[in-house]
């Protein structure tokens, strides 16, 4: 595998599919909360704290449909090839990011959310595709390419997010009607979606697949879907112990990276008399495009560098967690003013999130080869854990957050960030303890 050529423009058509692909689901980030909110109140859930839950219910809404069919879009992309399952997965994003701009209530919402979350497997199956066109040498730059692209999505998506949100007050003109004054959220999941419905064209005239026929996993028969899933989470045993406690430490550090995802916001727009930052969905936007444009240096720019090939790659993700820490704990002691040091615990976010994904996805890969396990079956496998993950990640920000939003003294809305930081030091002392058995200098 390691003389395996690249298809022609495999990487760069790859690059944009998934960057247009994440453009299109980052938008939503700047009014999720807010829409959430909105949905929560007009059921019924009036008090916060019982409101809030419902925003990390809908987060994890969707990564239980990952965390169900993950692992099997990466096993099935082990047999069809990766083009195939990229395919369902932009597909799913056009149709459900649609859907979801139209939602009415919160069943309909959560019902949406789930199927998105199922059919979408894109990035354990683009990062099998990388692993499959790549070398060692060639992995940890290459992986960066997709943290850019991710890093990309994170400053275009939410900034286009934060302005389309509500363009009967903002925009006004074709938008001054009573049914996008009753849709305030629905521009941006149009746009989301046909986002991905362009990354689908391209893809599907573009996008070389990459796993050729000979080199593909015969079908195998098995039980029912529940035995499949439960299959694939228990087969973890089957895997090396290096790539067990690699799956180990993505998963606390997803757990800590979501539990911020689900409260920030919460935070941020709160209030400033009751200890929040009062930003609307817009300032959140610029925010989190602050984050993306970040991710774009780090991974775009610094991954691919002649001075990240010296450094080692275990160092490099262990100091990408401690930092990724330093922020996490960092962000309830923010005021609104001055706003440049709102950015300083978010750079290290990002940066330490820019530094972790590509080397963990590095080592994952050149593990895997080594002990000679399945691509697809291995990615598969940990981005079904990384779903587990941010299930459990949103649904404990919420719990944690609606029982000490308005608590005093030691237990307050800075409990849930203190835990998140709390895990990523967990995780580094996981990683510290890791004993490699690839050679990493292999070309």
């Amino acid at each position: 595998m390691g003389d395996q050529k690249e298809p022609p423009s495999g990487m760069g058509i790859l690059f944009l599919v998934v960057l247009i692909d994440l453009i299109g689901f980052t938008l939503v980030i700047p009014f999720l909360t807010y829409f959430v909110q909105d949905l929560a109140t007009g059921d019924g859930f009036t008090e916060i704290g019982e409101r809030d839950l419902w925003v990390g219910i809908m987060l994890a809404a969707y990564t239980f449909g990952q965390f169900l069919f993950t692992p099997i879009l990466g096993s099935l992309s082990d047999r069809l090839g990766r083009r195939p399952i990229i395919m369902l997965g932009l597909v799913s994003n056009t149709i459900f990011f649609i859907a979801f701009g139209l939602s009415g209530s919160l069943w309909f919402a959560l019902i949406v959310r789930f199927l998105a979350g199922a059919g979408n497997g894109n990035i354990a199956v683009a990062r099998a595709y990388i692993g499959d066109i790549s070398t060692p040498s060639q992995l940890k730059g290459r992986m960066g390419m997709i943290g850019a692209a991710f890093g990309l999505g994170f400053m275009i998506g939410p900034f286009l997010g934060g302005i389309l949100t509500d363009p009967y007050t903002n925009f006004g003109g074709v938008f001054l009607s009573p049914w996008w004054q009753n849709h305030p959220y629905f521009l941006p999941c149009l746009i989301a979606g046909l986002l991905s419905a362009v990354s689908f064209s391209l893809a599907i005239r573009q996008l070389p697949e990459s796993l050729p026929l000979e080199s593909r996993t015969k079908v195998e028969k098995k039980g029912n879907v529940l035995k499949r899933i439960t299959g694939n989470l228990v087969g973890i045993q089957n895997l090396s112990p290096s790539v067990r406690i690699l799956i180990l430490v993505n998963s606390l550090f997803l757990v800590a990276f979501t539990i911020m995802h689900t409260t920030f916001i919460l935070f941020t727009a709160m209030p400033i008399e009751q200890g929040g930052l009062g930003f609307d969905a817009r300032v959140n936007g610029y925010i989190f495009a602050f984050v993306g444009l970040v991710g774009v240096f780090v991974q775009g720019g610094f991954m691919r560098s002649a001075m990240a090939e010296r450094i080692d790659t275990r160092k490099m993700m262990v100091f990408g967690l401690l930092v990724c820490g330093l922020g996490l704990g960092w962000i309830p002691y923010l005021t609104p003013e001055p706003f440049i040091v709102i950015l300083l615990p978010m750079a290290c976010i990002a940066l330490g999130n820019g530094l972790f994904q590509p080397t963990q996805n590095t080592l994952m890969t050149l593990e895997a080869r080594a002990s000679q396990l399945d691509l697809g079956r291995v990615m598969g496998a940990q981005e079904g854990y990384g779903a587990l993950s941010r299930i459990i990640g949103p649904i404990l920000a919420a719990f944690v957050w609606a029982e000490t939003v308005d608590g005093t003294g030691k237990w307050t809305y800075h409990t849930v960030f203190r835990l998140s930081c709390i895990l990523t030091v967990i995780a580094a002392f996981a990683q510290i303890s890791l004993r490699l058995t690839a050679n990493q200098e292999d070309e």
